[in-house]
């Protein structure tokens, strides 16, 4: 107990009873400035998840995915939604043991040790930094393709403004994102289906098809998946995260499957393998040959609401995990500081806002995705790590999941495994100096 009720309680002592009120309350009420509010129910949780997974990668990863995999395209897709589908479990698991902000940072902390969590928070949170820079750099390159930069930066401005009024606000505006996103995806299958020119010979095997293909393919396609981590992230906004968790992460994550799925099908079987790997607007390219011109600009807008959407939700994420960091001193304390009236941690969510939008004024969208894939898949296997620890039969899919993890990484390009390795590794060498 604090020492001036104490002395209270010596100067009145025919008021126990009163000051004993007054302690509970504050006791009560001083913690609830330090923590975010549980607002979350399954289905925003869902939505949160599917604003990243079904966001800008189904319009630009399927064309750097089949130039990769020729028609080996679908195997990758599977083998991502495999490794992807493992780790979704892991975390599901996890974030029912231990429902706070933070994801796999607080997992593996509590599981494995403090410097695996750390490990896992600075993966995430330069991983997930880059690929805030790549979906702002998105949207600039479909809205103002001469002003790309510019528009980033006011894009990153505007959804920080809105992430700082209160998880609700962002999760009402991920509803209409997601909506307007799956409306313009349905068009583009509904087109495809019904112009004649989908062929069902075209999804065959081809003597194109390589073991490393379909493994870089499934590394690119699992950046995409990645966004049910999200999810987990926001665990301390979520109502009653035991029960809400574990089901809105496969949830969001089955739902998100069936639509990459679908479209790859209808998109693949219009344009073939080959002339897919080298187009870079993959879906308008298909709307194009299917002879539906007046949905080409529709598919426009539509990637840059999925790279708002994608751009929110990662902001989301990346602002949480450096709370957790923040309270555990790996970050500068005043980034732990709560809001007393949005209940959202405003200096992080401000902090991240400013990182992202220097990044997205000076940096190169190309490079972004693969070594922000690097990092995500390390978190992962992290996570997978401190799954394993829970025993039970999650153990062969945690390990399942940790393979998986390790295999997709080494197969990413060198380049992104080079600047990748190199990160992590100075991440792990300021954890030793600190800890010194």
């Amino acid at each position: 107990m604090n020492l001036p009720f104490v002395a209270l309680r010596a100067v009145l002592p025919w008021r126990t009873r009163s000051v004993d009120r007054v302690v509970a309350v504050v006791s009560r009420v001083r913690p609830m400035t330090q923590e975010l509010r549980r607002s979350l129910g399954v289905f925003d949780a869902v939505v949160v998840g599917l604003g990243s997974m079904v966001g800008a990668g189904i319009f630009v990863a399927l064309g750097p995915a089949a130039q990769e995999a020729g028609s080996g395209l679908l195997l990758g897709l599977a083998l991502a939604a495999v490794v992807a589908y493992c780790n979704a479990m892991a975390s599901a698991r996890l974030a029912a043991r231990h429902p706070k902000s933070g994801g796999t940072y607080v997992y593996g902390r509590e599981q494995l040790s403090p410097f695996w969590g750390y490990l896992a928070g600075w993966s995430f949170v330069v991983g997930k930094t880059a690929s805030c820079a790549a979906m702002a750099l998105t949207v600039g390159a479909y809205v103002w393709p001469g002003q790309a930069h510019a528009v980033a930066v006011a894009a990153v401005v505007a959804l920080t403004a809105v992430n700082y009024r209160g998880i609700q606000k962002s999760a009402l505006l991920t509803r209409a994102i997601v909506a307007a996103v799956l409306a313009v995806l349905a068009a583009v299958v509904v087109s495809s289906l019904s112009s004649g020119r989908a062929e069902a010979g075209r999804l065959a095997l081809g003597g194109d098809l390589s073991v490393g293909g379909v493994l870089g393919t499934a590394g690119l396609l699992f950046f995409a998946f990645a966004g049910y981590a999200r999810i987990a992230t926001l665990g301390e906004e979520v109502r009653d995260p035991a029960r809400t968790i574990p089901r809105a992460i496969p949830l969001a994550l089955g739902i998100a499957l069936v639509v990459y799925a679908t479209v790859a099908v209808c998109v693949l079987s219009v344009l073939g393998a080959q002339a897919l790997g080298g187009s870079v607007a993959p879906l308008a390219d298909a709307a194009r040959a299917a002879g539906a011109h007046w949905l080409v600009p529709v598919v426009r807008v539509g990637a840059a609401v999925a790279a708002l959407g994608s751009l929110l939700a990662l902001i989301l994420g990346v602002s949480r995990t450096t709370l957790a960091m923040a309270r555990d001193g790996h970050l500068p304390a005043a980034l732990a500081a709560v809001h007393p009236r949005f209940h959202v941690p405003h200096r992080a969510e401000l902090a991240v806002g400013v990182v992202v939008a220097v990044v997205a004024a000076t940096a190169d969208v190309r490079g972004a995705i693969g070594f922000s894939s690097f990092g995500v898949l390390v978190y992962y296997a992290i996570a997978n790590a401190s799954a394993w620890t829970l025993g039970g039969r999650g153990r062969v899919m945690a390990a399942v999941g940790l393979v998986g993890c390790g295999v997709l990484a080494c197969a990413l390009p060198w380049e992104s495994v080079a600047a990748g390795g190199g990160v992590v590794a100075a991440g792990a060498a300021l954890f030793a100096v600190r800890r010194r």
